[in-house]
């Protein structure tokens, strides 16, 4: 008998024509997890903290603290980070699961090459469907955020930006260049709905490769030397675990922060400045800065 690993999760339950994979299986399991955790957790809440809730507190303002270097407005983290912590929280669970497949409980199955284990447990990020999903749901959400943000017409002008186009005519006058100006930046636009699916082919094989690949090393040194030689590797995952749940949860915060983002008015709002030096009859230099 011998443990594969396989790139497609392995179907372990059937309920009529709905199959059952073991990803799947320990995503629920992830999900059931943390819920009673929260709960939990959120029954044992006192004014006078314990050691517990005093590491729960310092691990939450830690992360609401990075939410805050890359918005730099904690009222635009204090919405985006509920979402956040929940998807990192869900991929490190999925992540740790994913470590314990060459020792949980399974089925045992006649295949072509013979008896083949296949474990009840199989971390839900180190199935492609899994991760795809997830990025999806970070690409789509941060639109989706963007369009309360700022509007749907200014979401939408940035992959179709027609207010380029509309305002050749009144600048054409003034400034003749925008008439190459204008298309290049609608044709610039375009390309940022490319960029949205390549977000989304980044997210998914970046923590789908690392996830699998770990699960792949333990399998492989468990079944060179079943004892010792695959601790530090397994330490090394659990590492791996929270590293990849940790980007994946940073760049969420990346997206959604891009996408509430008004550039318009930046661009409209920033004054136009223009400096130069002068001398006094001392020969001191002072600088003159001209705001339009």
């Amino acid at each position: 008998m011998k443990e594969n690993i396989t790139l497609f999760a392995e179907p372990i339950f059937h309920f009529q024509n709905f199959v059952i994979t073991n990803a799947l299986f320990t995503s629920w399991i992830a999900v059931i997890v943390i819920v009673i955790l929260s709960f939990v957790l959120r029954s044992k809440l006192k004014e006078i903290p314990g050691k517990i809730q005093n590491l729960f507190e310092i691990i939450i303002e830690g992360a609401l603290s990075l939410c805050d270097q890359v918005t730099n407005d904690r009222a635009l983290s204090m919405k985006i980070f509920p979402i956040a912590i929940s998807v990192f929280f869900f991929i490190l669970v999925n992540n740790w699961f994913g470590i314990l497949p060459f020792g949980g409980f399974g089925l045992i199955e006649k295949g072509e090459h013979g008896l083949a284990f296949i474990p009840f447990l199989r971390g839900g990020t180190a199935d492609i469907n899994t991760t795809l999903a997830l990025a999806v749901m970070a690409v789509i959400g941060a639109n989706i955020f963007g369009v309360f943000s700022i509007g749907i017409w200014k979401t939408l002008n940035k992959y179709v930006n027609l207010k380029v186009i509309g305002q050749i005519g009144k600048k054409i006058r003034k400034d003749p260049t925008v008439v190459i100006v204008a298309p290049i930046t609608f044709f610039v636009g375009l390309i940022e709905i490319v960029g949205e699916f390549a977000k989304i082919a980044s997210l998914s094989f970046r923590l789908f490769g690392n996830v699998f690949a770990g699960e792949v090393l333990l399998v492989s040194m468990a079944a060179l030397v079943g004892y010792i030689v695959p601790i530090p590797f397994l330490f090394l995952e659990i590492l791996v675990g929270v590293i990849q749940a940790l980007i994946f949860s940073i760049l969420l915060v990346v997206y959604f922060t891009i996408a509430s983002t008004d550039h318009d008015e930046h661009e409209e709002h920033e004054p136009a400045r223009n400096a130069f030096s002068i001398a006094d009859a001392g020969g001191k230099k002072h600088e003159v800065v001209i705001i339009n």
